[in-house]
């Protein structure tokens, strides 16, 4: 069975990016757009495409982003994941902020690096009880028999842990993605979109303009 959807279209006429309204720096043109994406009331702006990929085969999922600076974009997750699995083996990854509700998106391509030991127990830390609970209870990417042997492994972390902090899993911590391109994407009318890519030479950002 075909689905037509040649006919569902629109047309974006929100704004348009020239580069004389780019940062030189690209972390400060993420954290400007962010801003205004927090501004907007866009859902969930912190959520990212994470697309990863061992050789043969290719996965992509939506992960949070916790904090972003100058040395990267930081997520965190269960090191004995599908995505981990396949960093592990290849480190290369890309990223997509999908903010379609002001017309734009944000995607980035880089290197994968573990944060530090410091920074994964800060965080884990900050984290809600039940949610640190829910990184014990769960081995992510298995497979699971039934939703209720979930909540029963969740229980039994309550439990074990009923006293005192969670400590912080060995099998859980962060991850910091280095970008070497980051591009910015404002829709236009006429699917004329307007695309600017910084791409990362030795310590410098050189920007160009791709065509739509």
């Amino acid at each position: 069975m075909t689905v037509d959807l040649t006919h569902h279209r629109r047309e974006f006429v929100q704004a348009g990016l020239t580069r004389a309204e780019l940062e030189q720096d690209p972390i400060k043109q993420f954290d400007n757009w962010f801003k205004q994406a927090v501004d907007a009331d866009v859902i969930e702006p912190t959520a990212m495409s994470l697309a990863t990929s061992d050789g043969l085969n290719v996965s992509s999922r939506t992960v949070l982003l916790k904090y972003f600076d100058e040395r990267g974009f930081v997520f965190f997750t269960n090191y004995a994941s599908r995505k981990s699995k396949q960093i592990e083996l290849n480190p290369h990854v890309a990223l997509l902020f999908p903010w379609l509700a002001i017309e734009r998106q944000v995607k980035i391509s880089g290197r994968v690096e573990k944060v530090p030991l410091t920074e994964s127990f800060k965080y884990f830390s900050s984290r809600p009880k039940d949610s640190q609970l829910g990184a014990w209870a769960s081995h992510q990417s298995s497979t699971l028999s039934s939703r209720q042997v979930l909540l029963s492994q969740f229980e039994a972390m309550k439990n074990k842990f009923k006293q005192g902090e969670v400590p912080l899993p060995d099998f859980w911590g962060g991850y910091r993605v280095i970008p070497t391109t980051i591009e910015f994407w404002q829709g236009r009318e006429n699917r004329l979109h307007d695309r600017f890519e910084y791409s990362r030479h030795n310590d410098e950002w050189i920007i160009s303009r791709l065509a739509p």
